[in-house]
C-alpha cells in the first residue's frame, strides 16, 4: 500500500509538469511515459542505481571478510544472501536496493570498509539489511527513478517551456513554475519516506547486529566522511542520496524539513537509549568477529596494523582492498 501510494504521487506530480508544460497533450505523454518508467522501475530501478555507481559486485572469494559480515548477518536476519557490492569512492557510506528480499543488493564504498571498524561494518550491513527486511528498498529505488524522471521533465520545462508558442495552460509562467516546484515537492517525498524509514532500519539494524553502540559509532564516522569527503556520482544523481544511510550530498547535522535524513546526533541518541534497553552490546557481532572469514578480528586487535578495512594487511605489508 505504501509503494502504491508513492507511486501515485509522483506519477501525479510527473503529470502535473506535463500538463503546465504542454496542457492537456503534454499531461497525457507524461501519463504514458510515467506508467511505463513505472513497469520498468519495478524491475529494473535497482541494476539502475548501481550501474549509477559503477558498484562492482564481490563473493566470498573476493572480499571473503566483507562478505562474511553480510552473510552473518543475512542469517541472523532470517533473509536470503543479498548481492554485495563495492562502490569505489572515498566516502564512507553505503545503501541496499532491490524489489524484494529475494532480489535484494547490499553495497559499501570503499571509503567505508577503509574508515570502519570491523563491529561497525557489521553495524551498518545490518541496517541496510533491515532496509530489505522492511521492503523499504523497492519503494526507496523506485522514488529515486521517478524523482531523477521529474528532474529532468523539470529542466526540459525551464529551457523550452518558455516559449510563447508553447502549449502550457500558464504559458511560460506555467513551465517556469513547473520547472522551479516539481523538483522540490519531488524531494518532499523523498525526504518523508527516507527519514522515517531510517529510524526503524536503525533499531532493526541494532537489533540485527546485536550492537547499538556500534552502529551509533559508524554513524558518527560517516557523517563525519560526508561532510568534506566529495561523492561523485551522488553529485551527478542527487535522487539517489536518500538510498545511503547519510545523506551523500553534503554533512547535513540539522533535523529540518530539507534534510533527506534524520540529524545524526539524534539517531546516535536514539540508538544509545536502544543499547541501554538491550542491556549492552555484548551480543554483537564483536563476539564472534574470530570466526568470520580471513580471521580479520584477530588482525584489528593487533597494535601495529596500519589503517585498513575489514580485508586488513595483506603479506608484505601492503594493504589491498577485495577488488584486487
Amino acid at each position: 500500500m505504501r509503494t502504491a501510494i508513492l507511486i501515485a504521487g509522483l506519477t501525479a506530480i510527473f503529470m502535473g509538469v506535463g500538463y503546465l508544460v504542454g496542457g492537456t497533450g503534454g499531461m497525457m505523454i507524461a501519463f504514458v511515459i510515467a506508467a511505463g518508467m513505472n513497469f520498468f522501475s519495478y524491475w529494473n530501478a535497482d541494476k539502475m542505481v548501481l550501474s549509477m555507481y559503477g558498484a562492482r559486485e564481490v563473493d566470498a572469494r573476493t572480499a571473503p571478510e566483507y562478505y562474511g559480515i553480510v552473510q552473518r548477518l543475512a542469517a541472523r536476519a532470517g533473509l536470503p544472501m543479498p548481492k554485495v557490492y563495492i562502490i569505489d569512492t572515498p566516502q564512507p557510506n553505503a545503501f541496499a536496493t532491490g524489489r524484494n528480499p529475494q532480489n535484494a543488493a547490499v553495497a559499501a564504498s570503499i571509503g567505508l570498509l577503509q574508515t570502519l571498524t570491523p563491529d561497525e561494518v557489521a553495524g551498518v550491513m545490518a541496517h541496510e539489511l533491515a532496509h530489505v527486511k522492511n521492503h523499504d528498498t523497492l519503494t526507496m529505488t523506485i522514488t529515486a527513478t521517478i524523482a531523477g524522471a521529474i528532474s529532468m521533465l523539470a529542466n526540459f520545462a525551464f529551457f523550452f517551456g518558455g516559449r510563447r508558442d508553447n502549449n502550457s495552460p500558464l504559458g511560460p509562467i506555467g513551465a517556469i513554475a513547473a520547472a522551479l516546484l516539481a523538483p522540490i515537492a519531488a524531494m518532499l517525498v523523498q525526504m518523508a519516506i527516507s527519514r522515517t524509514r531510517e529510524y526503524a532500519a536503525d533499531r532493526m539494524g541494532a537489533e540485527i547486529s546485536g550492537s547499538p553502540r556500534s552502529l551509533a559509532t559508524a554513524l558518527s564516522k560517516i557523517a563525519g566522511g560526508a561532510s568534506h569527503i566529495q561523492n561523485d556520482a551522488a553529485e551527478a544523481n542527487p535522487a539517489t542520496a536518500h538510498l545511503f544511510i547519510i545523506n551523500p550530498l553534503s554533512g547535513q547535522r540539522m533535523d529540518n524539513l530539507f534534510s533527506t535524513h534524520p540529524a545524526t546526533e539524534n539517531r546516535i541518541a536514539a540508538l544509545m537509549e536502544l543499547e541501554g534497553q538491550m542491556g549492552g552490546s555484548s551480543g554483537g557481532m564483536a563476539a564472534r568477529r574470530v570466526d568470520l572469514p580471513g580471521g580479520f578480528g584477530a588482525r584489528q586487535r593487533r597494535a601495529d596494523d596500519a589503517p585498513r578495512g575489514p580485508w586488513g594487511n595483506q603479506a608484505g605489508g601492503t594493504s589491498r582492498g577485495p577488488w584486487g
